[in-house]
């Protein structure tokens, strides 16, 4: 969804546009599928115990069994084998915010439900942030072309506009994503620790 498509406030209990945007997971054989499932396991087992930096996608494709041909037709590099990873992970935190219970799904008014979103990804951001950092830096404006920015986006969006009617919602909801960025994220944790940078970037959040 453009920037273009957001005009103005829309009900933060909405989950339509977001649903849609967030589509389905695609349909797979079930041979891929399993693979697709093995080469996940592997990747996050491994990056869990060496560290992204230290795994190699050889590394991943034999302790998936799978060919490398296969593990680098289907996820292309490193950053597509983190994003994939992210993806699987960002999918719960998207439902949690289409259906389930407030402040962060539906039912809370806007300002707590936003409150509760940035909360939410800094806690999923703090746990991934090298397969973020790996995901969101892979190209120039890689973070900007990643499906689920454009759905933090929105929701932000369209939290922002009920919160504070007339706001210009859409740049303020990349304004306030900026500080989310995992490279900036990994400059303040290594600064100041994860709880000095998580509550320097809740203070932003406006009330």
């Amino acid at each position: 969804m453009s920037d273009s498509e957001f005009n103005g406030p829309r009900s933060a209990s909405s989950s339509e546009p977001l649903r849609t945007l967030l589509g389905e997971p695609p349909r797979e054989r079930a041979d891929a599928a399993r693979n697709r499932a093995k080469v996940l396991a592997a990747a996050a087992r491994l990056f869990r115990e060496k560290g992204v930096d230290g795994v190699s996608m050889d590394a991943v494709a034999a302790e998936a069994e799978v060919g490398k041909g296969t593990l680098f037709r289907r996820f292309g590099d490193k950053s597509g084998l983190a994003a994939a990873l992210l993806d699987e992970r960002e999918r719960g935190l998207q439902e949690a915010i289409l259906s389930g219970p407030p402040p962060l799904g539906p039912g809370a008014p806007a300002a707590e439900r936003l409150a509760a979103f940035v909360d939410a990804y800094l806690d999923h951001l703090l746990d991934h942030l090298d397969l973020a950092r790996m995901s969101e830096t892979a190209s120039p404006g890689a973070r900007y072309r990643i499906g689920a920015y454009r759905f933090w986006r929105l929701h932000v969006a369209i939290l922002l506009a009920e919160a504070h009617p007339g706001c210009d919602a859409d740049p303020l909801a990349h304004a306030l994503l900026a500080p989310l960025a995992a490279d900036h994220m990994t400059v303040l944790v290594a600064e100041y620790g994860p709880a000095r940078a998580r509550e320097a970037v809740r203070a932003l959040v406006p009330e």
